[in-house]
């Protein structure tokens, strides 16, 4: 007789706009709240007879973001979930200004993690885990490693362990974020940012494929709950320090791989290339024209990206 099916877990459901995720059927996503009360959304795409990759996003992002990268890697036998880090997405948002991307130390997204990683622990998703972090969640991710996270391989995507700036904003960086706090502006939109403004194809750092920008402004245009503005000051001070300081750590002991878009405009390439030198068991792949989200570029350069990644963890 066939085992009764066990039943899902009590966690509270959430909302997910799955006519624009364009993922695999069967997604679903639960509230999850973090020690210090913040909640927090993620998804899942079920399956993955050979495990399941934690997806870390970046700054921005959400969820449904992911819907067609979870359906690649439905198609090669893995599950995938989502996060929504505090601030963004359909998680909690800053009281004091809901369209900004603002912590103060990225200690709150490691409390964001185990936040995530109980509820995982409940779902008892299919394993060997793995890790993609992407941009933001590159670093996120990074530090997650560190702290034990349970995957047996990580690609990172565009990470943030460096954050490109221009000459003048480097050269009063450390005055101005030194003196953010004390001078209260910290909790302003960082100097060259503000809030969100639809960005125009010609113009954008992130993909050089059309369908795939078109994909991204469609969701955002459905849902504009899901949008967000630049980060605040003490956001990037707190970005500056944890790279610095993930910069300074050896290199987790396991299988990696370090991916960056020749094109690359918004994290810093030369960090990545730094970092992948001095990881034991990783490498470095440049996707040549590629731009900044290299899972979401032209078909080739995605196909290239997605075959790395895949041979990464079947091999680990």
């Amino acid at each position: 007789m066939q085992a009764a099916a066990r039943p899902l877990p009590a966690l509270e459901p959430a909302p997910f706009f799955d006519d624009v995720a364009e993922g695999p059927e069967g997604a679903r996503a639960w509230w999850v709240e973090s020690a210090d009360r913040t909640r927090l959304r993620f998804a899942v795409w079920p399956g993955g007879a050979r495990g399941t990759v934690l997806l870390f996003p970046g700054r921005t992002e959400y969820c449904e973001k992911y819907g067609r990268v979870a359906a690649e890697f439905a198609a090669a036998g893995y599950g995938m979930v989502a996060f929504d880090w505090r601030g963004q997405g359909l998680a909690d948002r800053p009281q004091h200004r809901r369209d900004m991307g603002h912590v103060v130390s990225f200690d709150e997204y490691r409390e964001d993690v185990a936040a995530f990683r109980a509820a995982l622990d409940t779902l008892d998703l299919p394993r060997p885990w793995y890790l993609i972090g992407h941009s933001m969640g590159g670093a996120i991710g990074l530090r997650a490693l560190h702290d034990g996270l349970p995957v047996v391989a990580a690609a990172f995507t565009g990470p943030m362990w460096g954050i490109q700036m221009t000459p003048f904003l480097k050269s009063i960086s450390g005055i101005v974020l030194g003196l953010a706090g004390p001078l209260g502006f910290g909790r302003s939109f960082a100097p060259t940012t503000g809030p969100y403004v639809p960005m125009e194809f010609d113009d954008n750092p992130l993909t050089t494929d059309r369908d795939q920008f078109d994909y991204m402004s469609r969701q955002m245009r459905a849902y504009p709950e899901l949008t967000l503005g630049g980060p605040s000051t003490l956001w990037v001070r707190a970005a500056l320090r944890e790279t610095e300081a993930l910069m300074r750590r050896p290199a987790p002991d396991l299988p990696a791989l370090g991916i960056v878009g020749s094109r690359e405009k918004i994290v810093e390439p030369g960090a990545v290339a730094q970092r992948m030198q001095r990881w034991p068991r990783g490498r470095l792949l440049v996707i040549e024209g590629a731009e900044h989200e290299v899972l979401m570029e032209s078909p080739a350069r995605r196909r290239q990206t997605l075959d790395a990644i895949l041979a990464l963890f079947a091999d680990a």
